[in-house]
């Protein structure tokens, strides 16, 4: 019998800007991730991603090991040298997704740079509309991931998809049925929301989770605030946050979910550096066991 438990993957990101995804599958596909999401930063530079996406799956081999996700984060918005190649580079994951495996492309939507959130949803509108034709054409999803990357609402660089309040914007400028959410508890718990309700109310545009979770230094925040000199959040691997995760997946399954949470890694201030898989691998553990532990057939 197959293992119903897997309907929701635990797995991590792979770096991929570095023409070294393959290479980096394969020094951890014996650790027990279940899944992976390579992933580019601004730019995919002149890989063949055709040929990537094969070596990636020859790197994994018969494990039963999926990419579901491709992730290219940047901002396609602007019209700098870096932005169009974040613009291009969506293009060619969203053209490229099947020869990983994947049915979704996720990453930041962009901003006009500097202005409030409002004011980036016409360039928006034209830059998705196009993209979201482009990935249904080919069964591709796009997922929006929900970090503000330091912005806010009246101002940032990156991402405008970072606030619920802004998820309703951008879903009513691109109703397109393909674009959803890339959602993590972390990056709702930096701007002190609850992230678990949202589970309820978004299940059906979360297209995939991060593996991320934060500690909230409710300590600092009584005595500094938020906008002092002091961190009031660090941003956690799964299970060293404040997040019950098996909650959240408990959730997920209610709202009839399945997919993969991919860990985000290099953000925890403690499991980092030499410290970094040994961090990574005890939140596979932990999440694995969230899920419920080993699967066990009925009688």
């Amino acid at each position: 019998m197959s293992d119903p438990a897997k309907a929701i993957r635990i797995g991590t990101m792979i770096k991929a800007t570095d023409g070294k995804a393959a290479e980096n599958i394969a020094a951890i596909a014996d650790l027990g991730f279940e899944s992976l999401e390579p992933f580019f930063w601004q730019t995919t530079g002149d890989q063949n991603l055709a040929e990537l996406g094969k070596r990636c799956r020859e790197a994994i081999g018969d494990r039963d090991i999926t990419i579901s996700t491709l992730g290219m984060f940047g901002n396609p918005l602007e019209d700098r040298p870096l932005d169009r190649d974040t613009l291009e580079g969506w293009k060619k994951c969203i053209d490229n997704a099947h020869h990983f495996g994947a049915t979704c492309v996720a990453g930041f939507t962009g901003r006009v740079r500097g202005k409030p959130i409002e004011e980036s949803l016409p360039r928006y509108r034209e830059i998705w509309s196009e993209l979201a034709r482009r990935a249904a054409d080919r069964g591709v999803k796009i997922a929006f991931e929900n970090c503000a990357m330091d912005g806010n609402w009246q101002t940032g660089d990156w991402n405008i998809a970072h606030n619920p309040d802004a998820w309703e914007l951008i879903f009513n400028e691109t109703p397109d049925d393909n674009i959803g959410l890339e959602w993590e508890p972390c990056h709702q718990m930096v701007y002190l929301i609850d992230p678990l309700p949202q589970i309820r109310k978004w299940a059906s545009k979360i297209f995939h989770v991060h593996g991320k979770d934060a500690t909230i230094r409710w300590d600092v925040i009584r005595e500094h605030g938020i906008f002092g000199k002091h961190a009031h959040v660090f941003m956690r691997t799964p299970g060293f946050g404040d997040s019950n995760w098996t909650d959240i997946i408990s959730e997920l399954r209610l709202a009839g979910w399945s997919g993969s949470i991919d860990i985000e890694g290099w953000h925890d201030p403690v499991y980092r550096d030499a410290l970094e898989m040994t961090g990574q691998v005890r939140a596979l553990e932990y999440l694995k066991q969230c899920r419920g532990g080993e699967f066990v057939a009925a009688a």
